[in-house]
């Protein structure tokens, strides 16, 4: 099987007002609100659905709070859907919802839904770096961005609470591929054979079921520095972050947020294809972070905020 990515994902929150200011500032567009629902797309088109979490029609949650309710994958055409729908009828859970939509729930209890893809496909230009030698960038400043505005949802990362379920029903009945491990502790996959480094992390903790965060990709390191002080300077408080994960290159900023557990700008991840070689990592913190700067930047004095890292990010 093969699908194509995030093409949506539903979150239930206790505070609609509170939903919608932070996705307001986090650079999302608004295409509908009311009372009950609020959707937002990024730049590509996939959907950030926000209901209330007691409304009745919402998947059950896997845990307590505001949180993921649903990740609805995409499928690059209607053939390719249909492929993959011929497996999944094999899962014992399989169902189609009151939307028309298939679904399935994975070993964590969260449940997954399939459709043909609504996004379109972005192509931006990142700033190229200048280095002796190497001018790629001429009679050209790098540009300062004064706000994010997220391309995509990259991946999601779970808590697993039964980890070797988790691993082999994305592996075996989706198809996801490994990119990289923590053996027995976490597993890097990509929804398609080339694609980017990871759609979907697994995390081991035992018993506990849960989601670690949600990520959006951003054009470059640029706009990922300058998206986050933005979200800074309008309050929203950093989980941590900036930093550069060694294990998919990416850049990355955590931000807390009334919709779940941290959301994430990330940028520049590795891309992988079938000639790329899975490794397997020590679970340890340098190899989470490169480098990370715990509490963020202050938007208004572009400085480091004085913090201690204490979001245990680092054992990830």
């Amino acid at each position: 099987m093969s699908f194509n990515g995030i093409d949506a994902i539903v979150f239930g929150v206790a505070d609609m007002a509170e939903a919608r200011r932070f996705l307001d500032d986090w650079g999302v567009t608004q295409a509908s609100a009311t009372s009950d629902r609020l959707v937002y797309r990024t730049r590509d088109g996939a959907e950030v659905i926000v209901r209330p979490h007691d409304a009745p029609d919402l998947p059950p949650a896997i845990e307590t709070g505001n949180t993921v309710r649903e990740v609805i994958w995409g499928a690059a055409s209607e053939q390719e859907l249909q492929k993959n729908l011929a497996v999944l009828r094999e899962v014992e859970n399989f169902r189609t919802g009151a939307d028309g939509l298939p679904r399935v729930t994975d070993p964590n209890g969260l449940s997954l839904a399939f459709r043909v893809s609504r996004r379109t496909p972005v192509i931006v230009t990142p700033t190229m770096p200048n280095a002796p030698g190497s001018h790629q960038r001429v009679n050209q400043r790098s540009p300062i961005h004064t706000q994010a505005h997220p391309i995509n949802i990259g991946h999601v990362v779970v808590f697993a609470a039964d980890f070797p379920a988790m691993r082999a029903f994305y592996t075996e009945k989706l198809g996801f591929v490994i990119s990289d491990e923590y053996p027995g502790h976490g597993a890097f996959t990509r929804c398609q054979q080339v694609g980017d480094h990871h759609n979907l992390f697994i995390l081991n903790r035992p018993g506990k079921p849960g989601i670690n965060h949600v990520a959006f990709t951003v054009t470059d390191i640029h706009e990922l520095i300058g998206g986050g002080i933005a979200m800074s300077k309008k309050g929203w408080k950093t989980e941590i972050g900036p930093g550069r994960h060694p294990i998919s290159s990416a850049y990355f900023w955590y931000f807390e947020n009334p919709l779940a557990a941290p959301l994430e700008y990330y940028a520049d991840e590795d891309y992988c294809t079938a000639d790329w070689k899975p490794a397997k990592h020590e679970r340890k913190p340098e190899n989470f972070a490169e480098w990370a700067i715990a509490g963020g930047i202050d938007g208004k004095t572009r400085r480091q905020v004085v913090a201690t890292d204490r979001t245990g990010r680092g054992h990830a």
